[in-house]
């Protein structure tokens, strides 16, 4: 155990349903063992499906000082707000998906490098912006399956969700993990000395290739079963308690 303590020098967090407790909230305890982690020289890194606008406030109130990876590795920044890494979808492919989960009558977001379009909102020519990310959700899961065949037929598209009721689409290639891996480089160390906690797929293939990968007690089963270590929910500090266990 000392050995893991002393080779975790990054903790990357997904937000939702890890950081973040159900009402959007970040506990003492978790504050607190965040800071600890930053006082030890330990990069904090929120790696997570928002965009940047609606997770740098996060990162600011925790006095993050390192790296963010935003829109599910669409995007690297500097908390400093310097851009790292940039990757598009196509505009044609973003409406094509969009309006097939129009069709089946899912409701969408669709994130630009501007702006988030929610609950089915569309710019009027997707041609005139840049696009990171695709996601659409519905309750009726026979719909949701008909729209993820038939995005799978897409090569040129990357596949998770965030919860069991939806899909969110990158480019190709383009996932927490790769991100990650940019940012070991750039910091000048591993995957190994990583510790990555989350609860959705989206997280799963950085939880499979940290050093140390924490699923959460609130997380999708199959992300269970692929983490090294399964906390406790993030109602309960599921995240503090893995930063004190592997990395204080």
């Amino acid at each position: 155990m000392t050995d893991k303590k002393q080779a975790i020098k990054l903790i990357a967090l997904d937000m939702d349903g890890t950081l973040l407790t159900s009402d959007g909230e970040i506990t003492t305890v978790t504050r607190e063992a965040i800071a600890n982690a930053l006082e030890q020289n330990i990069h904090v890194v929120l790696s997570t499906g928002r965009w940047f606008g609606n997770c740098y406030p996060f990162a600011e109130s925790l006095n993050l000082t390192s790296y963010l990876v935003t829109a599910n590795g669409g995007e690297i920044w500097t908390v400093n707000k310097k851009l790292i890494e940039r990757h598009l979808l196509d505009p044609a492919m973003m409406e094509k998906m969009w309006g097939l989960a129009s069709f089946y009558g899912l409701n969408t977001w669709i994130v630009s490098t501007e702006k988030v379009y929610y609950n089915g909102e569309r710019p009027e020519d997707f041609y005139a912006h840049e696009w990171l990310k695709f996601g659409c959700d519905a309750m009726d899961k026979r719909k949701l399956d008909k729209v993820i065949e038939a995005f799978s037929y897409y090569d040129a598209l990357e596949l998770t969700n965030s919860l069991p009721t939806n899909i969110e689409v990158n480019p190709l290639g383009v996932n927490k993990a790769t991100a990650l891996e940019r940012i070991t480089q750039e910091i000048g160390i591993t995957m190994d000395n990583v510790l990555a906690a989350g609860d959705s797929l989206n997280d799963i293939k950085m939880i499979q290739q940290a050093g140390i990968g924490v699923a959460m007690g609130n997380a999708q089963e199959a992300i269970k079963k692929a983490a090294a270590y399964v906390t406790d929910t993030n109602d309960q500090d599921g995240v503090a308690k893995a930063i004190k266990r592997f990395a204080l």
